[in-house]
């Protein structure tokens, strides 16, 4: 028994298999998660900027997205330079530890992006259901209560199951993933991870659910408020105020759920792997697009920065 316990703690890394073991096409992957990131990074560096710099932009739906944008930034720095550092470097051993902490920050950051985007849906139902109370209603306290909230429900998601795997012993090594993932981590360990696996899926299941409500309800409601509004001129403004959070809703539902309809064994990890670069590395840089291109508050901002700058580069 104790050579078996000491083989099983002589597992101290994984190995790190990434999308594909094609040198040519890692070389195409390299460039396209390199790009997506700094794009992402950058573009939503400067929507928190943004809000930060133009008082119209006080209000908590800009506050929401300035949050917003940061846990996209957190999200995807948290996956794409690890796996970037792996393809230039060549060495796909990450130790136990730091996969640890990789798994934490991506379920965190992910957990609370989850949760904020049903706060941000119950923002838009204020706004459209309570328009003469929305100030009020949606004081600073409130929205910094509210962000609070997605943070804490972050951790309460992730801690329970991190703690209990930081315990398991490991037989094998190998993660056939780009990132570090629960499923494969508990695939490796010799111990028994039955009721870990099942508060995994718990956890997973009611981040998704209770969100998902909390979104269906708000958009029900409304749908119903702008279907009474008298005039259709009336209803596109209503509805242009919230496409844009409807849209990023259904990006990142829509991944997940795509990811954990089971395909057949034989693909099913393949396909997982590559549908997860939506939620990673496209979605990101995607909803830049969408909260910038389709408000015209932020493109006002924005078109005011740049008049600004370009005033000063010709007084200096």
């Amino acid at each position: 028994m104790k050579s078996v316990m000491r083989n099983h703690s002589a597992v101290t890394t994984f190995i790190i298999l990434g999308l594909t073991n094609d040198p040519q096409l890692e070389i195409l992957v390299f460039v396209f998660l390199f790009i997506t990131y700094l794009l992402s990074v950058i573009g939503n560096l400067i929507i928190i900027s943004l809000i930060f710099m133009d008082s119209h932009l006080k209000i908590a739906m800009y506050f929401f997205l300035q949050n917003f944008s940061f846990l996209e930034i957190s999200f995807t720095t948290a996956c794409v330079p690890p796996y970037l550092y792996i393809i230039s470097s060549g060495d796909r051993t990450i130790t136990i530890k730091a996969c640890f902490s990789q798994i934490f920050f991506i379920v965190l950051f992910g957990a609370t992006d989850f949760f904020l985007l049903a706060v941000m849906s119950y923002d838009r139902y204020v706004a459209i259901c309570k328009p003469l109370h929305y100030v009020t209603i949606m004081d600073s306290r409130v929205c910094r209560s509210l962000i609070l909230c997605c943070w804490v429900s972050g951790l309460l998601i992730i801690i329970p199951p991190l703690g209990l795997t930081l315990h398991l012993e490991f037989c094998d090594s190998v993660i056939d993933h780009f990132v570090c993932d629960a499923s494969p981590i508990l695939r490796n360990s010799c111990s028994d991870t039955w009721f870990i696996e099942q508060l995994v899926i718990v956890c997973a299941v009611l981040t998704f659910i209770m969100t998902l409500v909390c979104i269906v309800l708000s958009y029900i409601y409304i749908i119903r408020t702008i279907l009474r509004l008298p005039s259709v001129q009336q209803r596109k403004k209503a509805f242009s105020t919230c496409s844009s959070h409807m849209t990023v809703v259904s990006i990142t539902y829509g991944s997940c759920i795509f990811m954990y309809i089971k395909p057949s064994a034989k693909d099913e990890v393949a396909i997982n792997k590559a549908v997860s670069l939506l939620p990673i590395s496209v979605a990101p840089l995607l909803n830049l697009f969408i909260y910038t291109l389709r408000n015209k508050q932020v493109k006002q901002s924005f078109r005011d920065v740049l008049k600004r700058l370009a005033f000063l580069s010709q007084k200096y």
